[in-house]
């Protein structure tokens, strides 16, 4: 990774690289394909990475900057459904080899691929290190079978971040592998899974002697574990708001002080008011929390503050939407359409549905990326420094665990 530059003359390297992009690709003039590509040619994708990988080898605090001046140029901002290249990016950069590095980075930042996570599954959810899904070495190929759940956006992606097991006789935070799979590819089957909001954003991808080019291997074999661990602390700091973007949105509490400001003054008590002040309070300090996380993290790999921020995050949004329901009374309670859909775009906090969308989105806040429980124990270790929680699965072999 090259070598971060001062704050004030990265600035102007910044500022410099920005003036030169802007007067070549003015984005009301071009698509935002073209516009995107040439960011990412000028280096000002993801400002932290590599020159020539979309970045300048700057500090990741600049990447608000780039984002606030090409928003007021008139470019369009990210596309939501592009949400996971805050993970798999960070990750290839990390990871991948430089042919990886190459031929993905940069149409994952165009938005020409989409990405989704294939992680979770049914016998291993907060438990990510006891998957099962094999994959097994076929010359240049590695076959593929196995389960993923939970996995959002699914139906839109072009590529997986797979994680499986290759060597089940090694411990089971060893024998793991990390690929890019092509979700349109032979064997690989995706099916809704509907949630309580009617919609599918979630869904569950079968894997049937499905084939991967070992050039699409991300990081060494056996070393999927450290490879999961950077895309799984860049999804906790990306949901916890962290991510970069907007630093001047806050959120589910912006819809709440609409509501406030519409419900007639008759209907308000000084106790909501109360509650609403308090809210707002901790938007605040968890907004500004984020933006600070961002501006620490180094080469877009965020420690635990992506886990402080997520689990505050998940907390607060259920607290904030269930006050803004109860603002709105009955009317809360009736006009939302619960008809099946297959959304095309991501909104963590469900703030783009509505709010009795988010009211039922934020649920899943405290499970996604990792419960809240785990985010406890992160904290718990890696923060407070108490000691871990007895493993005694940790160090034998994967296929002698027992399983119920």
């Amino acid at each position: 990774m090259s070598t971060i530059t001062s704050t004030d003359s990265g600035l102007a390297q910044v500022e410099q690289a920005l003036d030169a992009l802007l007067a070549e690709f003015d984005p009301k003039k071009v698509d935002d394909i073209t516009f995107r590509g040439a960011r990412f040619d000028a280096g000002l994708a993801w400002v932290h990475f590599p020159k020539g990988h979309g970045g300048l080898g700057l500090r990741p605090e600049f990447n608000r900057v780039i984002e606030e001046r090409c928003r007021k140029a008139g470019a369009a901002p990210q596309h939501p459904a592009s949400f996971f290249m805050a993970l798999a990016g960070p990750t290839i950069v990390t990871h991948g080899s430089e042919e990886v590095k190459m031929r993905f980075l940069r149409p994952m930042f165009t938005g020409q691929e989409l990405w989704c996570q294939l992680f979770s599954e049914p016998g291993a959810g907060s438990d990510l290190a006891g998957l099962g899904t094999r994959a097994i070495r076929d010359g240049d190929e590695w076959i593929i079978n196995g389960q993923k759940v939970w996995n959002t956006m699914a139906h839109l992606a072009h590529w997986g971040m797979l994680v499986t097991r290759t060597d089940p006789e090694a411990p089971k935070h060893k024998g793991m592998t990390y690929f890019a799979i092509d979700m349109h590819s032979p064997g690989v089957e995706v099916r809704p899974l509907r949630q309580i909001t009617g919609e599918a954003e979630f869904n569950e991808v079968y894997m049937t002697d499905a084939r991967v080019p070992d050039s699409q291997r991300i990081g060494e074999v056996g070393e999927g574990w450290r490879a999961s661990l950077t895309t799984l602390m860049n999804e906790r700091t990306a949901i916890g708001g962290g991510g970069g973007g907007n630093a001047k949105r806050r959120g589910p509490i912006d819809e709440t002080i609409r509501v406030w400001k519409e419900t007639p003054a008759e209907q308000r008590d000084p106790a909501q008011k109360d509650r609403l002040m308090k809210l707002f309070c901790q938007s605040e300090a968890l907004r500004y929390t984020n933006m600070k996380g961002a501006q620490m993290a180094k080469a877009g790999n965020p420690g635990p503050e992506g886990s402080i921020a997520k689990l505050m995050m998940s907390d607060f949004n259920k607290k904030v939407t269930e006050f803004t329901i109860e603002l709105m009374g009955a009317e809360g309670m009736i006009g939302y359409d619960f008809t099946f859909r297959r959304p095309e775009e991501l909104s963590v906090d469900g703030t783009d549905g509505g709010t009795r969308h988010a009211f039922l989105r934020v649920r899943a806040n405290s499970i996604e990326g990792g419960t809240s429980e785990i985010m406890k124990n992160i904290l718990g270790e890696q923060v407070l420094g108490l000691p871990g929680e007895p493993r005694l699965d940790k160090d034998i072999s994967w296929s002698k665990v027992p399983r119920s």
